[in-house]
């Protein structure tokens, strides 16, 4: 591949490969059975030219590949905001980017959480996934193996099927070194969902970069809750990989989660650490709301369910407040399939696929006070799309977007209800 016997396209992309395992010291590279691509988001001219350079040279994907979002909601382009120079731009070069990922032989998924498709790694796996969500999940829930890949090595994994036996693709750097003891949250706060995006947030913000071990995290734990966690914990810190003691595949216990070494640090968490995540991460927690926006990272389809059956019945949303539900084009296909996607629709919820809220122009620029359910769209929003936000659970996200206010219940955390 590296000499171009395979064609200039392959040797590009194998040169940027073989370049990146030099600098990590890796002293092999191993076969990958998936990637996961997150360069298909349009950030500019740079993005258009290494796709279009790939596609020119005849390169093609070489492993089933999943592509995450784009700067485009390909299905509901009237929802993309155009009415500016650089949003023409954004948007006619993100269509320009996505198309070029098409042509490399990529599948059309266009979602940050391709471990929601049938076809997911297993225990062990090696992949090349990008996108922080992704990786942490494919990481910790899965127990496949991923390092980090930025933008423009992911595509050339896929199209070499190799990566440098670096990182987290070894098992000596998948330790725990950092603990955190949830055993003095009671039950019931652990069957919350708002703990897992708030518990995310707070482990990222304190582990950095290490590997964060969980302690007392309920065996019964639902996959979307480990999502809100390792996007949070991805987004405040480094986090890209995560052990849950008898939950995650790769931590039946401490001991094996540690290795059998000593942690770094061991750290408590409180209900009121929680509590003060939560303040720490909004940027109001009163008054009128112009908009909610949930399924940051996308919402599957049990997701989009339990929010259907909290529509389904009582006061209608507001007139004056956008409610945007973001999700995977398959997910929206099954929701459809079920009678699920009418439920949401004559509620007022207008669904976006293949992009995300925090990403495009999607929001109106007057709507500059949000709520959401995601630790990582709060993380994010205040500086990509100049919107304060609020986090609160989806039933409070409904009961605000009900009222036109914020609602929140800190009686969750031993408060007062307010």
């Amino acid at each position: 591949m590296l000499s171009g016997e395979y064609g200039e396209g392959i040797a590009m992309a194998m040169r940027i490969v073989v370049g990146l395992g030099r600098i990590v010291g890796a002293q092999r590279m191993v076969e990958i059975t998936s990637a996961h691509v997150d360069s298909c988001l349009y950030h500019g001219q740079v993005s258009l030219d290494f796709a279009g350079r790939l596609v020119e040279l005849g390169a093609s994907v070489r492993v089933p590949t999943t592509l995450n979002v784009g700067s485009m909601d390909l299905l509901h382009p009237g929802l993309i905001r155009t009415n500016t120079k650089a949003e023409r731009e954004v948007a006619a070069g993100g269509r320009r980017l996505m198309s070029a990922y098409l042509a490399l032989g990529c599948a059309a998924t266009w979602t940050c959480a391709p471990y929601q498709l049938p076809a997911r790694p297993g225990l062990g796996d090696h992949i090349a996934w990008a996108e922080s969500n992704a990786i942490v999940f494919a990481n910790s829930v899965l127990g496949a193996r991923t390092d980090r890949y930025g933008d423009f090595v992911d595509i050339c994994a896929a199209i070499t099927g190799r990566v440098p036996f670096s990182g987290l693709q070894t098992e000596e750097a998948r330790r725990g070194t950092v603990v955190f003891d949830c055993s003095d949250l009671e039950r019931a706060l652990l069957g919350s969902e708002l703990v897992y995006p708030l518990l995310g947030q707070y482990v990222g913000s304190v582990a950095g970069s290490e590997i964060p071990v969980l302690v007392g995290i309920p065996a019964d734990v639902s996959e979307d809750r480990l999502k809100a966690l390792g996007a949070a914990a991805a987004s405040s810190g480094g986090v890209a990989m995560f052990h849950a003691v008898g939950v995650t595949p790769e931590a039946a216990t401490l001991e094996d989660a540690l290795k059998g070494r000593e942690p770094l640090s061991v750290h408590g968490v409180s209900p009121e650490d929680l509590r003060a995540t939560r303040a720490e991460l909004s940027t109001f927690s009163s008054g009128r709301i112009d908009a909610v926006s949930v399924g940051t990272p996308h919402a599957s389809y049990a997701e989009c369910v339990v929010l259907a059956d909290l529509l389904r019945d009582g006061p209608p949303i507001r007139d004056d407040v956008r409610f945007y539900l973001s999700t995977a084009r398959a997910t929206l296909a099954l929701a459809e399939k079920t009678g699920v996607l009418p439920i949401l629709e004559s509620a007022g919820v207008t669904v976006v696929v293949d992009t995300c809220t925090y990403v495009t122009a999607i929001l109106s620029p007057a709507a500059k006070r949000v709520m959401t359910n995601s630790a990582k769209w709060a993380y994010y929003a205040p500086a990509n799309i100049g919107a304060e936000v609020v986090l609160g659970s989806v039933e409070e996200c409904v009961a605000s977007a009900r009222l036109g206010r914020v609602v929140l219940d800190d009686a969750l955390f031993g408060e007062a209800s307010r």
